[in-house]
């Protein structure tokens, strides 16, 4: 990467086109790791708020309506905010809001009141909402657009990381020693005080820090002409397939996660809570391994028919774990982590690719179509409570079907 220039990108550098581009996608893909840590503690508090706050899992799943709803509702302004200061500043901003977001679970706790956890969790994903509007398309331009992919799934590994460490955490703290669950909710107060603190950490060594400011440009190469035009941003199908296919993916990915300790606790006879968070954790493992294999499978094999194949193998693992068949169905909603891995950074790819000046507003829209993940965990939570958890994960087989069908045809360009 050091030394790349984008002088056949629809994007062109600010700054000196020798400039190294290594470090700035060092230090911006330590961001990853940042959402990926609040996400994997997200579906360890839909268990442990059920057990602590005695609510029931429909209920708990409105946790991941205000963590993704913020998505949606602030990954415009986010990307506007962006157009008119840059990447840096969106940056800082998550950052700060990200900090904030986690010094509010502190009183929350304090009163036990769920109300006020939604709350605080939608202004945290707010934050991490401007983070991944920021760094997501800032990954794909910092470097040649033939490579694109394959740096977006790169930096994506240390999400899985930080979504890893997340239910380990959490199955440390949250639920104690006991293998029952804690009952009380102080490790939560000193979880998210913590996170805050190294957050705000962060902040002040990026506002320390000279990032290479990317600016979308008209390209002087032929090829990438179409893509600098007057052409409006919905006249590009493969973008707009992208926003439909992200919307379903993560409403898989919200899915699976959000009901996994639900499940394994259900259906393996003897399993705890505290148990299942660690399986948990071992499935976020696989999730990252998977983006580590599959960004070294690129490179001999074209994204789409990579997405395509995961998305075929996970319909039928889907349809597997909906027969409830006790360890071996749960090793099987393991196995689908593995293969999600690399839907989200490759649907973000090749959604945005050769957009050109729409580059930014294109990675908006595809991070707001990231609300998927807040409406059907609570589709979910009302089929396990009416029917049953196994047969809940139809819903993510169904969204697979759609993200098949992106890496089949939905992906070219128009």
């Amino acid at each position: 990467m050091a030394g790349a220039t984008v002088s056949t990108s629809s994007v062109t550098a600010v700054t000196d086109s020798k400039k190294s581009y290594l470090f700035p996608f060092i230090l911006v893909t330590s961001l990853f790791f940042l959402w990926g840590l609040a996400y994997g503690l997200l579906d360890v508090l839909n268990k442990h708020f059920q057990e602590v706050l005695n609510i029931t899992k429909t209920r708990s799943t409105l946790l991941q309506l205000a963590y993704f709803g913020a998505y949606f509702l602030m990954a415009l302004p986010a990307g506007i905010f962006m157009n008119k200061y840059g990447y840096k500043r969106g940056i800082i901003l998550g950052l700060l809001l990200y900090a904030a977001g986690a010094f509010l679970f502190y009183p929350s706790a304090h009163y036990a009141n769920f109300n006020a956890f939604l709350l605080s969790l939608f202004i945290l994903a707010s934050g991490l909402t401007c983070l991944e509007t920021a760094a997501n398309p800032y990954v794909t331009v910092l470097g040649s657009r033939e490579t694109s992919e394959f740096r977006l799934n790169l930096s994506q590994c240390f999400n899985g990381l930080g979504s890893f460490a997340g239910p380990l955490i959490g199955g440390v703290l949250f639920f104690g020693g006991s293998e029952t669950g804690s009952s009380d909710l102080g490790s939560v107060q000193l979880t998210y005080i913590v996170i805050g603190a190294v957050v705000l950490l962060i902040a002040f060594f990026f506002y320390r820090t000279a990032l290479p400011e990317i600016k979308e440009e008209a390209a002087p190469d032929a090829a990438d002409l179409a893509a600098t035009t007057g052409k409006p941003l919905i006249a590009y199908s493969h973008f707009v397939w992208g926003v439909i296919a992200q919307f379903f993916y993560v409403a898989a990915q919200v899915g699976v996660g959000a009901l996994f300790i639900n499940y394994v606790t259900e259906y393996w006879q003897g399993i705890s809570s505290k148990r299942a968070s660690f399986l948990l954790a071992v499935s976020l493992a696989l999730f990252t391994i998977g983006r580590f294999v599959g960004t070294a499978i690129m490179r001999k094999v074209a994204p789409n028919k990579l997405l395509a194949l995961y998305a075929v193998i996970n319909i039928v693992l889907c349809a597997f774990v909906m027969t409830g068949s006790g360890a071996p169905s749960v090793y099987a909603l393991m196995a689908v982590f593995f293969f999600m891995s690399i839907m989200f950074p490759t649907i973000f790819a090749l959604g945005v690719k050769d957009l050109g000046r729409h580059t930014k507003k294109g990675g908006a829209f595809i991070i707001m179509s990231i609300v998927g993940g807040a409406v059907v965990p609570y589709l979910m939570g009302t089929i396990a409570d009416s029917r049953s958890t196994s047969f809940a994960y139809i819903v993510p087989l169904l969204c697979f079907a759609v993200v098949f069908y992106y890496g089949w045809k939905g992906y070219k360009r128009a």
